[in-house]
């Protein structure tokens, strides 16, 4: 005999309606009933409202979601330990109420990618299917191929610099940021932006570049670009100030390596009033006139720094800083402040005299001869005296003055900055800047970004914002990682297995039940600073 039966689930507050069915069960000898869910209960009319078996009217995905929890209407297990860790990040970081301000109808799918990149290393998209069978994440269900492209193409630019301009706030207001380039091949012949460049990775193929923004002491990427692969660093910091002015950021602080050194992105760096450190070259005059003065005396004792095991010393000095006014016509050229932080290893000055030696001898073996080459002849003519006799053929000579000067620098390197801090900071704040290259490995070999799998612009672009979002995750969890000392035990990857393995029981008007924690499970969720979920 069948009857309903009225359940109110206690999380969400919603009555739901079962259809329960007596029968005998003859191995227990007993009276048994078996539910079924037929709707939930319309608290002012009294009325069953039909679902369709999960607890979702007819036809729902067109219409607006409502807020609350997602009733639970079948019974279930899933994997749950390491999607409950990237919700709790999520959550902490603002990344999870970010999307979904400026993803209302799609933050849940964003979110279930970002995590199925995450935890399935390398793994290709089509293979989101299984994963979503076995683990329980914010989406809930599978994301079949043409789902992920229709995904991709609906991430909007719009959309995207809100969720930047959002992110970029909850950064720490008075930390330098890192700002670096890098290149991703493609096997593309229809995206505008893969060129042919100077690919960091000698890799032949066309290219298009990223550039990242990372928050030196947060250790989070907070901003992305992509770029023309043929477009050289240093043609890229005016566009990067203009559009971190058009986001809303204040107090900029950048942190860059010489290929974006030039005398217009210093200038532009004065004019938008962005504080920087910046690495430029010793080949510079004026680089080099502010070391002359101290030359002789600079590896002293007292500029030894046992830390980093080199010399050190700042020099604060005066930039000729001009300035182009379209609306008069003119230039104006004033001082400004500067300081330049000198470095000298010995190491680095041995190492690099040794390969300059081996190739001065090269380049006078080809010249004796006469296997010339066209791309060594500007070293040809600085480095070598070159006579041609009928008798004695070619006459080789080392000019002795040319390579004295040009071994005088070796070993030195410097940077620049705009506000006070002595050579030590400036250093420490400059090589905190590998965070960025470590991002970038993981972008392309942990995201399955080395090459870009896509033929479309929109699909690209769409992709891109997904994978960053995982960037941001699996940022916070390396950091948080070399915070604890984590990696002396475990790998990253194998710091999330741990986690994977943990389960989840759902039943339809229960609470969610989580499966035995262990000791070292706990502790992980500790060290990255989790509440762990309540265990049975």
């Amino acid at each position: 005999m069948a009857s309903i039966v009225f359940q109110k689930d206690k999380r969400s507050g919603i009555t739901y309606a079962y259809e329960s069915a007596s029968y005998w069960d003859k191995e227990k000898r007993q009276s048994r009933a078996k539910r079924t869910l037929i709707g939930r209960l319309d608290e002012r009319t009294g009325e069953i409202v039909p679902t369709d078996g999960r607890g979702r009217k007819k036809r729902d995905d067109q219409l607006p979601a409502k807020p609350g929890p997602v009733p639970v209407t079948k019974t279930a297990r899933f994997f749950y330990g390491a999607t409950f860790l990237l919700d709790a990040i999520g959550e902490k970081l603002g990344v999870a109420e970010d999307l979904k301000r400026c993803f209302p109808k799609t933050f849940k799918q964003i979110l279930s990618i970002a995590y199925y990149l995450i935890l399935e290393d390398k793994n290709p998209l089509y293979r989101f299917e299984k994963w979503s069978a076995l683990h329980k994440h914010p989406c809930g269900e599978n994301i079949g191929s043409q789902r992920s492209s229709e995904l991709f193409a609906s991430i909007s630019e719009e959309a995207k610099h809100e969720f930047f301009r959002l992110q970029g706030r909850r950064r720490m207001d008075n930390e330098f940021w890192a700002y670096d380039i890098t290149s991703v091949s493609s096997y593309s012949e229809y995206l505008r932006q893969v060129q042919y460049g100077k690919n960091k990775e000698d890799d032949r193929l066309p290219q298009l570049n990223l550039a990242l923004v990372f928050g030196e002491t947060s250790g989070l990427p907070f901003y992305y670009r992509k770029l023309a692969g043929n477009i050289p660093d240093v043609k890229t910091v005016k566009t990067l100030l203009a559009e971190l002015d058009v986001l809303g950021y204040s107090k900029v602080k950048l942190v860059m390596d010489r290929g974006f050194y030039s005398e217009d992105n210093i200038n532009a760096l004065f004019k938008e009033h962005v504080k920087f450190i910046i690495a430029g070259r010793m080949s510079l005059s004026f680089i080099q006139q502010n070391l002359e003065p101290l030359y002789e005396q600079f590896r002293s004792y007292d500029r030894f720094n046992d830390k980093y095991e080199l010399y050190c010393h700042t020099v604060q000095t005066e930039w000729n800083y001009t300035q182009y006014r379209p609306y008069k016509g003119d230039t104006v050229s004033e001082p400004r402040r500067i300081y330049v932080h000198y470095y000298y290893n010995i190491d680095k000055a041995a190492e690099e005299e040794k390969a300059f030696d081996r190739r001065l001898i090269a380049l006078k073996r080809e010249l004796e001869s006469g296997k010339r080459i066209p791309e060594h002849e500007t070293s040809y003519r600085r480095f070598f005296e070159i006579a041609t006799t009928p008798k004695r053929g070619v006459k080789v000579a080392v000019k002795a003055e040319a390579v004295a000067k040009w071994k005088r620098w070796f070993g030195f390197f410097a940077l620049l900055s705009n506000e006070t801090m002595d050579a030590s900071t400036a250093l420490e704040l400059y090589r905190n800047k590998d965070l960025v290259e470590k991002a970038f490995g993981n972008l392309k070999e942990r995201l399955n970004m080395r090459r870009t799998l896509v033929s479309s612009e929109q699909s690209l672009e769409g992709k891109l914002f997904v994978e960053f979002i995982a960037l941001i995750y699996l940022s916070y969890i390396k950091k948080r990682m070399q915070d604890a000392g984590l990696f002396k035990d475990y790998t990253l990857q194998g710091l999330l297995d741990k986690l994977d393995v943990i389960e989840c029981f759902e039943h339809p008007g229960q609470r969610l039940l989580v499966g035995e924690i262990l000791e070292k499970q706990r502790k992980i969720y500790e060290a990255m600073d989790v509440q762990p979920p309540a265990s049975l």
